[in-house]
């Protein structure tokens, strides 16, 4: 059983003797290495749908609050972690709340929107050596179990999760999590989630090729496999060449193909996608695939009681071509055609932009084969560099995506705007 390799593995690293690093010894105590950061975010997400279906916008501001405390000195260091969330809806009432993708506000049993939510977690930790035990409320960014913090509040998980970093380039991670919070509902359990086991890690081999391998069981619902590969290519002072593979084998319970109607239990999908980085510009070409039996496709994140997902994060999704669509269904494939500018050569420092354009094909649901979808994406981003506003960025994204009738019940045909502007302050 996942559980129980997790509990041996857990304590091999944290009996680990031949460390090569000590971040312990190294402490310098629960207040002096303590951090108090505010993040405000005022988001807005438009989508208007082509197939006549009601848009959806949802806009609303955000203060997260984040406090990390130092560890105690000693061979076994103690600290504590701990958030407080708050949003205020200033839009997205009157029927256009509510979208699956967009998720700022839940709608409550009346069918409205809450005008507010707040929300709080803690974790106590305690560190020997390089190897950290947190026990509580967290964010963890996993390939097998990311939170989701693309909305206007974060996804968060209450657990256990252990990270060892005893081996320069080697990182381990051992976990379990029994509930989590939805990003726009309030309490602990708000996601549907039995329990979900995490185990993994990553090496950097070299410099220039680094490895990972994960897997997680999330309780009644699937098993998941990821393995990634990710190799930098020198060529030039200012040029480079970087390959990132990166895969996912998922397998259904069979008590979930029975609940949620899947037509089969098994999915792979993965992504190679090379990039080739000279000064300031960046060109990409990547190539995405899934197969398998099940009709789910790939299946991530969403919220097990109301939508008849897996509750693993919403940014559970470590591939190339995902936007606004992840080009994920069953049997599709697709291509990417990438470009990236940053506009520090050009004399503006903090401003960039990016450029996707993704064809997907070979679609299949439970009605027909053969169905297609595309998406140009657009992407700014400026970043300021100095002054009172230091750190404040501003990015506005755009999608636009076309579905094929074929494809129509896979996804839906629409013009996407976001605009975010976050502004982080370091409390101290």
């Amino acid at each position: 059983m996942l559980n129980k390799r997790i509990s041996l593995i857990a304590l091999g690293m944290l009996s680990a003797t031949q460390a090569m690093a000590n971040d312990q010894a190294e402490s310098k105590g629960f207040v002096e290495d303590s951090s108090l950061k505010v993040l405000l975010r005022n988001a807005y997400i438009n989508r208007d749908y082509k197939d006549g279906r009601a848009d959806k916008a949802e806009w609303g501001q955000a203060a997260i609050g984040t406090f990390s405390s130092g560890f105690t000195q000693g061979t076994v260091g103690v600290g504590v972690d701990a958030f407080g969330l708050y949003a205020l809806r200033l839009d997205g009432g009157k029927g256009r709340t509510g979208a699956q993708g967009i998720d700022f506000f839940k709608k409550g049993d009346s069918g409205n929107a809450a005008d507010d939510l707040s929300k709080g977690g803690a974790a106590v930790k305690f560190r020997v050596s390089s190897t950290t035990l947190t026990y509580g409320d967290q964010m963890p960014a996993l390939p097998v179990l990311s939170y989701d913090n693309s909305r206007l509040l974060p996804e968060s998980y209450t657990g256990t999760l252990i990270t060892s970093k005893e081996i320069k380039g080697l990182e381990l991670n051992a976990g379990r999590f029994t509930a989590e919070s939805r990003k726009s509902a309030e309490g602990r359990d708000s996601g549907g989630l039995k329990s979900i086991n995490v185990l993994g890690g990553s090496y950097q081999f070299t410099e220039q090729f680094k490895a990972a391998l994960y897997a997680s069981d999330v309780e009644d619902v699937l098993k998941k496999q990821y393995v990634n590969a990710n190799y930098v290519f020198p060529i030039d002072k200012d040029q480079s060449l970087t390959l990132d593979f990166n895969g996912y084998r998922t397998k259904l319970d069979d008590s979930y193909v029975r609940e949620s109607g899947a037509t089969g239990d098994d999915n792979k999908i993965w992504s190679l996608a090379a990039t080739f980085a000279t000064g300031p510009h960046s060109f990409t070409l990547a190539h995405q695939r899934s197969t398998g039996d099940s009709n789910l496709g790939y299946a991530y994140g969403g919220y097990q009681k109301d939508q008849g997902r897996v509750g693993d994060g919403g940014n559970t999704i470590y591939l190339a071509n995902s936007y606004w669509s992840d080009f994920n269904a069953e049997d599709e494939r697709s291509w990417q055609l990438g470009y990236g500018l940053d506009f520090t050569a050009f004399g503006v420092p903090g401003l960039s932009y990016n450029f996707a354009y993704v064809r997907g094909d070979n679609i299949t649901t439970s009605t027909s084969e053969g169905g297609t979808e595309r998406e140009i994406f657009n992407q700014f981003k400026y970043v300021v560099q100095s002054g009172p506003a230091k750190d404040l960025s501003v990015k506005l994204r755009s999608s636009i995506l076309r579905v094929s009738q074929k494809s129509s019940e896979y996804n839906v045909s629409g013009n996407e705007v976001r605009v975010f502007v976050d502004y982080p302050i370091n409390i101290f």
